[in-house]
């Protein structure tokens, strides 16, 4: 009922605007979004037919383009800034000029445009340094330093869309942890490819506490917000943790995720000292021959995959009512149904 009730809710949003509306976590706004039948519209490079189906006002463009974005921003009553890109090693003028500057680009559209609320996608990243997270929460400050640009970046445009919290403009950030979930072109492609090949390891001990976000339940909390900045705006200006109802041991549920794809479950085993120590020579390697492309594995992929990272999401409980909508369990089914689709498909 309160799901229902909140869906209900969205139209109250006014005309919407998703941009990076195409993308794995876009494409879930845009769906929500329209079950309410709220008029929407989506900024990409790409035109989507399937969007266009949907009644979606599809616009293409580039966020790092001003003109682009201030066209796409007219006429809108809210903004979700869900498009940057996700390297995790090298392409660090790139990374600078889309999440950084783009973002920026976003801002002064929407004030140029008044709109009224922008609600951005972070990461939690931008707090991750060198040690465990176990139930952290928003009182996390920034690091000192990051060991990759994709961090660094997001903190940067993170930062930039809170002070823009002034005025007429009333802005949050959403920081949801290791997306996933069916139609996911990131995280678990590049798992099962490495399963498939017989090249992936267990990371130390495998006790490592994860929160992951199933891509519908942070897709609802992006809305969530949108509708606490509508009214009593407790979020304003602030960011906040989204996960799944409780965090997982990484390396037990990485092997479920096998089994639904029928693949063997993860028995080799590999020294976390020696694999960041290779990976340093990879990235040192790579660096030095940029032609070889990205590395296999980098320092940030391999302490993503053996420390806990673990998030509260009490806040966002407390300031805008979110509750996960898909339970682990839930989610679990969902990529078991896309697998057995895609295979009856094929």
């Amino acid at each position: 009922m309160q799901k229902r009730q909140a869906i209900q809710d969205f139209a109250n949003l006014g005309k919407c605007l998703v941009i990076g509306g195409g993308g794995f976590l876009g494409r879930q706004i845009v769906c929500q979004l329209r079950e309410s039948a709220a008029p929407v519209r989506v900024l990409n490079r790409n035109q989507y037919p399937d969007l266009l189906r949907l009644g979606v006002d599809c616009l293409c463009g580039d966020i790092t383009n001003p003109a682009d974005v201030l066209a796409a921003c007219q006429g809108m009553d809210t903004v979700f800034h869900t498009a940057s890109l996700s390297y995790m090693w090298g392409r660090r003028d790139l990374l600078y000029q889309v999440n950084v500057e783009g973002t920026a680009n976003v801002i002064r559209a929407c004030r140029e445009n008044t709109v009224a609320r922008l609600i951005y996608t972070s990461s939690p990243s931008v707090v991750i340094g060198e040690n465990n997270i176990v139930n952290g929460d928003e009182s996390l400050p920034y690091p000192q330093r990051y060991n990759a640009d994709y961090p660094r970046s997001k903190s940067v445009a993170e930062q930039f869309v809170l002070k823009a919290n002034a005025g007429k403009l009333l802005s949050c950030a959403i920081r949801p942890h290791l997306l996933w979930g069916p139609g996911d072109p990131h995280i678990l492609p590049r798992i099962r490819k490495a399963a498939a090949r017989g090249r992936l390891r267990q990371i130390g001990d495998g006790r490592n506490l994860i929160t992951i976000t199933q891509v519908e339940n942070a897709a609802y909390a992006h809305l969530l917000a949108a509708l606490e900045l509508s009214g009593q705006a407790r979020c304003a200006g602030k960011a906040y943790f989204i996960g799944d109802e409780e965090p997982i041991y990484l390396w037990p549920w990485l092997n479920q995720v096998l089994a639904i794809w029928g693949l063997p479950a993860i028995k080799k085993h590999a020294p976390w000292g020696l694999t960041r120590f290779l990976a340093l020579l990879s990235e040192g390697l790579h660096g030095f021959f940029p032609w070889l492309g990205e590395p296999f594995m980098t320092t940030f992929i391999v302490d993503q995959m053996v420390r806990s990272h673990s998030f509260s999401h009490q806040a966002a409980e407390r300031d805008f009512g979110y509750h996960p909508i898909v339970s682990p369990q839930e989610g679990l089914q969902k990529l078991a149904a896309e697998t057995q689709s895609l295979s009856a498909g094929s």
